[in-house]
């Protein structure tokens, strides 16, 4: 990421949590001293968004002015919009002297809890503030994985943009991989919470994509970062209409995810509010693709044109690895000039010749915490051939075959390959006992 990219995360995490130490900094954002100077200079000086604490401390500047949302808000009248205002209204309320707003293409996500009117007839409130935490905390989690900015706190709703503060290229997939993961992320709580208290939560998600208008808005010392315009109240109205547990977007969202997901068209209702019917979808799971070409590819694709040297030297230097002749090649050039191509053309011309095997390894912005996500990925897709609806069981029973059929001892290496792939372990295996870092490189370690 670049200096401006993790100033916004900063700020973003300074926002949420009011005080952070320069150590978390740091093991957050893989900051070296002089890197970390650089921001301190940034944040307390040049733009005054922050003050020093006894020389360990961040401490955002407005910590003390800003509280939090209550836990559960109350249910508005028919129609109302919580956390959304006209441009009109919004002017009205605007402090003198704030910098022009900016105009931008947003993704916008609303995300809300299921009959929190019963919950909170159902539980103690200190009970119910603590459900409502829990919830919170598994939301920003997602959030956060795939770099949205959570605008508001609505009670027990959100309010996430992605694409601002940081732009991406891809932010409508992040949008619906974060919603997609909130619903994930439900389950497993639920599971910790009708043990602990009997109860089961469930969520609404809508997303649209769309033209905003991002300022301040408030005045004195109540002063918020809002985009205004149709984009967040369509997303609302999205939410609205899903079912308990459902990611629906609109049809703008739609269009730029690219195949990267499986979707269900729910009809052409008329939102309220709308002058006209608005193809809807439900977003189910995301496909296997791991590129743009693999998403593309079952629509077709174009002859590759003007290629053929470029073709020729690959094929070449795949002749020489069949030979016994292992071999590096480097691709590089401009975004879009055609390399992930190249390497597709290489595939198919492999894959067409017999007792010959060439898949791709590739690396994902969407994991970059995530040690050996390459390898991983491969063991998952190539070599165990998960299904997206196996348990986590049958998965373990396949990594057991798989192992047996190497020869390989299950007491020593299940409890490997099963913390790599984030499957629980069975209490017939003793649990591993060797850091972290170090069970990242046994695998890859020959016998």
């Amino acid at each position: 990421m670049t200096f401006e990219e993790i100033l916004a995360h900063i700020i973003e995490v300074l926002q949420r949590e009011g005080r952070i130490s320069y150590r978390a900094l740091q093991r957050r954002f893989d900051l070296d001293d002089a890197y970390l100077d650089d921001v301190k200079v940034e944040l307390i000086e040049a733009k005054q968004l922050a003050r020093d604490e006894n020389g360990r401390i961040l401490v955002w500047a407005e910590q003390a002015t800003t509280t939090a949302p209550p836990p559960i808000a109350q249910e508005g009248p028919p129609g109302s919009l919580p956390g959304v205002q006209t441009p009109q209204e919004a002017s009205a309320h605007v402090a003198p002297g704030v910098p022009e707003a900016e105009r931008r293409q947003l993704t916008v996500m609303f995300c809300d809890l299921v009959d929190s009117t019963g919950l909170a007839r159902q539980l103690d409130p200190e009970d119910l503030r603590e459900v409502v935490r829990a919830y919170q905390a598994a939301c920003v989690k997602a959030i956060a994985r795939f770099e949205g900015h959570i605008a508001q706190y609505l009670g027990d709703g959100l309010l996430v943009y992605f694409g601002y503060p940081v732009a991406h290229e891809d932010d409508a997939q992040r949008a619906v991989r974060a919603g997609l993961g909130i619903v994930e992320a439900m389950g497993q709580l639920n599971t910790r919470l009708t043990q602990e208290r009997g109860v089961q939560l469930a969520i609404r998600l809508g997303i649209h994509t769309g033209l905003v208008v991002v300022g301040k808005v408030g005045g004195g010392t109540r002063q918020e970062q809002l985009a205004l315009g149709e984009t967040p109240i369509i997303a609302y109205r999205l939410q609205d209409m899903a079912a308990p547990n459902t990611l629906v977007i609109s049809p703008a969202t739609f269009q730029l995810l690219g195949g990267f997901f499986a979707c269900q068209p729910l009809g052409m209702p008329l939102l309220k509010g709308q002058a006209q019917p608005l193809a809807v979808y439900r977003v189910l799971y995301e496909s296997m693709a791991r590129s743009r070409l693999e998403a593309a590819g079952s629509t077709g694709l174009t002859p590759l044109v003007g290629r053929e040297q470029e073709s020729g030297l690959l094929l070449e230097r795949w002749a020489q690895v069949k030979d016994g002749l292992g071999q590096v090649v480097l691709l590089s050039g401009e975004a879009g000039i055609g390399k992930s191509r190249l390497v597709q053309v290489l595939k198919e011309q492999v894959a067409a010749e017999p007792q010959a095997w060439l898949t791709p390894c590739q690396c994902s912005p969407y994991h970059q915490h995530t040690a050996l996500y390459p390898m991983i990925d491969l063991l998952e897709r190539v070599a165990l051939r998960f299904d997206r609806e196996e348990s986590p069981q049958q998965k373990l029973s396949k990594l057991e075959g798989f192992l047996v059929q190497y020869g390989l001892p299950l007491a020593e290496t299940v409890p490997l390959f099963a913390a790599l792939l984030s499957l629980p372990l069975p209490a017939a295996y003793a649990p591993l006992t060797m850091s972290p870092s170090s069970r990242s490189s046994r695998p890859c370690t020959p016998s």
